[in-house]
């Protein structure tokens, strides 16, 4: 009889447009955070970020991701102010910088850097792993799989009030800093990598890391405890956000039972650096097209839709996903598949003659609605029971 592994701590940094109800992005996120506690600024003040505590539970994470919301939302109707969904500046103002705090040097030299390229929202999720083969593992097979999980949560088609011609127009124009990260062999290769970096400047300070998975910890990059995935759009449904980390955690205990079938390093006939080009390929890829993107698969070298890879793995991990009781935090996955990603449904709904800033504020509505839904079910006590109960 199998031993079913407990699940893994888990938390999520998650970032968010402000704006009015019509679509126009409004900055404000200074004022909100000295206002609310949990909420921190980015270089640009017109989105914010809260994170939410680490828990291995997903109904509690469902919580955890909802209550902020509830203390912001009032707060920013005061101001005739709502919460926008997308992960870029939809509507404009794409062409100006908007300080949040224009004291801050960190702050200056990325204005100066990349300018607005870096004005985007997303969710980085981050799960636990404290042995250092294991998060490195990890590392390696979720940077050959982060094109899954952008071709599931890409929703930045629209930049200026403009079709960009991609699917997360986000991963496109953000800057993969340092240029070129390597598949880290090991704890000591990934210490080595980040000293030779900040020696030569390519890295201002440890943070200056921005690429679809890396190591984090308390005190990088020594001190590590978890993995944190940022190639993900804005899930704006905390329950899509949950499905999304559900896929990635069975995916994950997989690897940790069977490190020999699962990790590229070990699992792969090409070498890590074919790896790591093939990993930033699939992620270019996933980008322009998300689930019908054509995808080089790390083990085989075969091409396939991101939307067939993605079934795939889910119909493998199915007895995996009973086991650990995510079967029901997994459905919203099949409605994604079939229905298409938020970035899809926008571009089917502007093809048909919906403007983008109509498609922004009704979006807007239906995130409001939808977390006001999901608390009630909790607050009905549905969640740790029945996640699909909450609808």
């Amino acid at each position: 009889m199998s031993v079913v592994a407990p699940l893994l701590l888990k938390g999520f940094e998650v970032e968010l447009y402000t704006g009015r109800p019509d679509g126009t992005v409004v900055g404000c996120s200074a004022e909100a955070a000295a206002a609310l506690a949990g909420f921190v600024t980015e270089p640009d003040c017109r989105n914010l970020e809260y994170t939410t505590p680490p828990h291995a539970g997903y109904a509690e994470q469902l919580e955890l991701l909802l209550e902020p919301r509830r203390r912001l939302r009032p707060w920013l109707a005061q101001r005739g102010l709502t919460v926008l969904p997308g992960s870029t500046l939809s509507t404009g103002d794409s062409h100006r910088f908007e300080r949040s705090d224009p004291t801050n040097a960190y702050h200056g030299y990325i204005e100066a850097t990349y300018g607005t390229r870096v004005v985007t929202a997303s969710v980085h999720i981050n799960l636990g792993l404290t042995d250092m083969e294991a998060l490195f593992a990890a590392c390696r097979l979720v940077r050959c799989e982060a094109s899954l999980l952008l071709a599931l949560s890409a929703c930045s088609p629209f930049l200026d009030g403009a079709v960009t011609g991609a699917h997360s127009q986000r991963w496109l124009q953000f800057p993969i800093t340092p240029a070129q990260v390597p598949l880290f062999l090991s704890h000591a290769h990934y210490i080595s990598w980040v000293e030779q970096q900040l020696q030569r400047g390519t890295m201002q300070n440890v943070r200056h890391l921005w690429t679809s998975v890396r190591p984090n910890g308390d005190d990088r990059p020594h001190d590590l405890n978890r993995l944190e995935i940022r190639i993900c759009d804005l899930l704006a449904d905390p329950q899509q956000l949950l499905a999304v980390t559900a896929f990635v955690e069975l995916r994950l205990h997989q690897l940790l039972a069977d490190p020999t079938a699962h990790d590229p390093l070990l699992a792969s006939a090409l070498s890590p650096e074919a790896l790591a080009e093939l990993a930033d390929a699939n992620d270019r890829a996933a980008a322009r097209s998300s689930l019908d993107a054509l995808l080089t698969h790390w083990r085989s070298g075969a091409t396939l839709r991101a939307r067939d890879w993605i079934t795939a793995e889910l119909e493998g991990m199915a007895p995996l996903a009973r086991d650990l009781g995510l079967e029901a935090w997994l459905e919203p996955l099949g409605a994604m598949l079939r229905e298409g990603n938020q970035a899809m449904q926008w571009l089917a709904a502007e093809r048909s003659g919906t403007p983008v800033a109509e498609l922004i504020a009704t979006g807007a509505l239906a995130m409001e609605q939808r977390e006001l839904s999901l608390s009630a079910g909790l607050s009905a006590g549905l969640a740790t029971d029945d996640p699909g109960a909450l609808g």
